[in-house]
């Protein structure tokens, strides 16, 4: 397990001083890390599949609803889903050092702006085990360390996959310290990670609203919060209608407990009396109901 013992202050400083080191690591070694870290996961599966099911079992589970016990349920699909994920995030350029722009003043001063790391990123997140791998493959990549929080009834889960993206950075020569995962705990926990000024640097929530309302009450630090939304499809007069329809079809049955599951689908008028039958047949037949509005 990787669930740190320190206290959140301890931890957050211990991010702090390996986020020192991480932002002047080169590309060569945060891409070892990250592709460490995809064959950990798939040599892994057995133990982190063994993790999952004790938490699927632990009576902190019990009482979630099909759709979160869905979020935190991992296969080996999911598993070797997040490892092509890291790849992805390996393979892309490193945007640490781009130059953004950059200008001479008439003074004969040059400025450049410059991409550099952020330091410390601390995210809270709820079910989701993936989160765990996703962010410390996107901070690694941008050479930031991570500081996750993530749900005490996932706690073993997040706790496999934190341990996996540990042993990967000790691999390549990164300091361990780069990715902390801390207790979940209580709303006193949660304060206490959001007002850790000068160490960390951006806060991160996924979750509901009211997992932002308790951030925005005792915040001190930057936080970024996500948009609440409605998730749409949109169906063109010009669309492959047939292709159309197998996008609708998978935006909403796939996992229709994620946060991107499709929850409106707007149809030009021009196709609507074509298409509109063929979709909600499809939707129908996998036992959904679907309410029409011209």
């Amino acid at each position: 397990m990787a669930i740190t013992t320190r206290s959140v202050e301890e931890s957050c400083l211990a991010a702090k001083r390996a986020s020192r080191e991480l932002a002047s690591a080169g590309t060569a070694s945060k891409d070892a890390a990250l592709a460490a870290t995809a064959r950990l996961l798939t040599e892994r599966v057995g133990e982190i599949l063994e993790a999952n099911a004790a938490d699927l079992a632990d009576e902190r589970a019990a009482g979630l609803s099909a759709a979160l016990r869905d979020r935190l349920t991992l296969t080996e699909e999911r598993v070797l889903a997040m490892a092509d994920g890291v790849r992805a995030v390996a393979a892309l350029d490193d945007p640490i050092g781009e130059e953004l722009d950059r200008k001479t003043l008439e003074s004969g001063l040059d400025l450049r702006k410059v991409r550099v790391p952020l330091g410390v990123v601390a995210v809270v997140y709820e079910a989701r085990p993936n989160v765990t791998i996703d962010c410390a493959a996107l901070t690694i990549k941008s050479g930031n360390a991570i500081v996750l929080r993530g749900s005490s009834y996932a706690e073993r889960s997040n706790g496999a996959l934190a341990a996996v993206v540990q042993e990967a950075l000790a691999e390549a020569g990164l300091p361990e310290d780069a990715v902390l995962l801390v207790a979940g705990g209580g709303r006193e926990e949660l304060a206490a990670l959001a007002t850790q000024e000068g160490n960390v640097d951006l806060l991160i929530p996924r979750g509901g609203e009211g997992l932002k309302n308790a951030l925005k009450d005792v915040a001190t630090v930057p936080v970024i919060y996500a948009a609440a939304g409605n998730c749409h499809v949109y169906v063109h007069s010009e669309a492959d209608l047939e292709m159309a329809r197998r996008i609708a079809y998978n935006a909403k049955v796939q996992r229709p407990g994620v946060c991107n599951a499709a929850e409106t689908l707007l149809v030009h008028e021009a196709v609507a009396a074509e298409f509109l039958p063929r979709v909600i047949g499809s939707l129908r037949a996998a036992g959904w109901r679907a309410h029409v509005r011209i």
